[in-house]
């Protein structure tokens, strides 16, 4: 039965599983049924905007999509009570358990969980520390007794450790197999295999020369497409696994690693915080396999391919342009990959090139003259080095569009009107206690207080915040004036190698479009932000920012405030810059 103190109370639900595999068998389900019968119960109304289920996400980061808007609603007062079905589905570890409780609590959200109650007593609160160590140490428990086990299985000679079967082979579950998982050769894709060793080990082809003579031979490639990529032939050409070695531990995860740009159409955070780096092969563990060529042809391969990578005479180490991996399509989302034609050369759209496409072009964008692009985007960086007040000044003039209100303006004494709606309603609830005023009076007023009390709260938080993005701010304009002084005298001079590092170091990506060009500088204000009322906590700079733009831009580039990553400098709140297409669209 719903009580009174539920009436009008707004409800969310938040909900999570750690893999894909969970997300696809519907466990999640589960705990999507069990918190709606609870609200129910509870009788409050579920909106659907207010259902945050994180599906396939790791329990290790607080960087998850539906969490990331679940505090965003949470600290502007959308939310009166969250429902979780235990404190494990917030975080995996203690630390970040104890953060987001402490935030919503602070942000006025009653946390219900379904496995406990959480009140404020000394029991309940040492009950929920332990429940929250004992969740990482589960996790740490689980992560190392599967790396164990594979390990120990690989060392035995299990293939189900592998992650697949490569080209060639299929894969035998246990259960078919007769209580020992095999991966099995496939004939056709065998000869194949055979016949790409041979073209390399004895006709002494390069890897292009093979890629083209399956497709004209109108053989599908692994994935069913009508061509070949030159890097799955060299995938292919270079696994032990078709001399009857499959090789178990190539890769192992490591810490995520910065990235010069997410991959089209993925998040910049993905479900798993991790990056993964290949280990040397003396490292691999041998399992054995049925084999499909021999090692003599396999080595012989190996060598031809060293020394094809050493006569190729375009084969260079080094980058050969200038904004190579930030430029990106504004319409596909496709990275721009450069190309030379006659004594010019273009950045086009890898959407745009048919034979990378499945064969269709899905982009009709143009390509842009090179020599033109670079140019623009180095002055413009060039610009924001000589005036880094413009990001200040642009800064002001965003920081409350259409009201009028310049950075440093306060409205009329936010925490006085907070103390004084507090006071209304402790008054309001003394003259109820004392029988002066009936209950049917004193619940409307009394919500209707409280709804203002929320209002004020966030109102006075956001104005905090404000603030300290402010101060922020100030300490990155001096950082980046210092660091414009460090480089300033050699910009005019600067050579290829310098020019390519200072653009890396600022530019964030580079957008073409149709009609013009968005040069993105790197945002953001972290790694530590404002926590509601908190101080500085980490991992709260999630939240997104205000975008700011310069004012005053040169001709050829409008250029806007960005983050500076380099020793000397902080991180700083930016938004774009706008090239007009005169850089040359081809």
């Amino acid at each position: 039965m719903p009580t009174s103190n539920s009436i009008g109370l707004r409800a969310a639900i938040y909900a999570r599983v750690s893999s894909d595999q969970q997300a696809q068998c519907g466990t999640i389900a589960s705990q999507v049924a069990a918190l709606d019968q609870r609200v129910a119960a509870d009788g409050l109304v579920l909106e659907a905007e207010q259902r945050f289920i994180d599906d396939g996400y790791t329990g290790s980061t607080l960087l998850r999509p539906a969490m990331e808007r679940l505090r965003d609603q949470a600290a502007a007062g959308a939310i009166d009570r969250l429902y979780v079905h235990s404190p494990d589905r917030l975080a995996r570890r203690y630390a970040y358990q104890v953060l987001l409780v402490d935030e919503f609590q602070q942000c006025g959200v009653e946390l219900v969980f379904l496995n406990r109650a959480l009140s404020q007593g000394p029991e309940d609160e040492l009950l929920l520390q332990v429940q929250g160590v004992v969740a990482e140490y589960e996790r740490a428990k689980i992560m190392e007794r599967s790396r164990r086990g594979k390990l120990h299985a690989a060392r035995s000679g299990k293939v189900n450790v592998l992650a697949h079967a490569p080209y060639g082979y299929r894969y035998l579950p246990k259960a078919l197999a007769g209580g020992q998982a095999t991966m099995n050769v496939h004939l056709e894709e065998a000869r194949v295999v055979q016949e790409m060793f041979r073209w390399v080990g004895v006709e002494r082809l390069s890897i292009s020369q093979v890629a083209r003579k399956l497709k004209d031979r109108g053989i599908a490639s692994p994935r069913g497409r009508s061509y070949w990529d030159r890097g799955t032939v060299w995938g292919i050409l270079r696994n032990p696994t078709y001399k009857g070695q499959a090789a178990f531990g190539k890769r192992k995860i490591v810490e995520r690693q910065v990235r010069l740009r997410p991959y089209r159409q993925q998040p910049e955070q993905p479900r798993r915080p991790v990056s993964y780096i290949r280990t040397p092969a003396e490292d691999w563990i041998s399992i054995p396999v049925p084999a499909i060529i021999d090692a003599d042809l396999f080595d012989a391969v190996g060598r031809q391919l060293q020394e094809n990578k050493q006569r190729h005479r375009l084969a260079k180490q080094t980058p050969r342009y200038l904004l190579q991996g930030l430029v990106v399509c504004g319409q596909c989302e496709f990275a721009l990959c450069g190309r030379r034609v006659r004594n010019r050369w273009y950045y086009r759209c890898v959407g745009n090139v048919a034979r990378r496409m499945t064969g269709q072009k899905v982009c009709g964008n143009h390509s842009v003259r090179g020599d033109l692009l670079e140019e623009a985007v180095w002055n413009d960086v060039k610009a924001l080095l000589a005036d880094p007040q413009r990001v200040w000044e642009e800064y002001q003039r965003r920081l409350a569009p259409g009201t009028g209100q310049q950075a440093g303006s306060k409205p009329r004494d936010p925490q006085a009107m907070v103390r004084h709606v507090q006071r209304q309603i402790g008054r309001l609830i003394d003259a109820y206690s004392e029988g002066l005023i009936g209950k049917e009076d004193f619940e409307p007023r009394v919500r209707g207080a409280r709804q203002r009390l929320a209002q004020l709260q966030a109102a006075a938080e956001s104005l905090a915040r404000q603030e300290d993005q402010q101060r922020q701010m100030r300490l990155v304009i001096g950082q980046l004036e210092a660091f414009s002084q460090q480089v300033s005298a050699g910009l005019k001079e600067a050579d290829w190698a310098m020019r390519r590092d200072l653009i890396r170091t600022l530019v964030k990506r580079i957008e073409v479009g149709p009609e013009e060009v968005r040069v993105v500088y790197r945002v953001g204000v972290g790694p530590f932000a404002l926590a509601p009322r908190r101080g500085q906590a980490q991992d709260c700079w999630r939240r997104p920012r205000r975008a700011l733009s310069s004012a005053q831009v040169p001709s050829m580039i409008r250029g806007h405030a960005g983050r500076i990553q380099a020793d000397a400098v902080a991180d700083a709140v930016a938004d774009a810059a706008v090239v007009p297409v005169g850089v040359g669209a081809g």
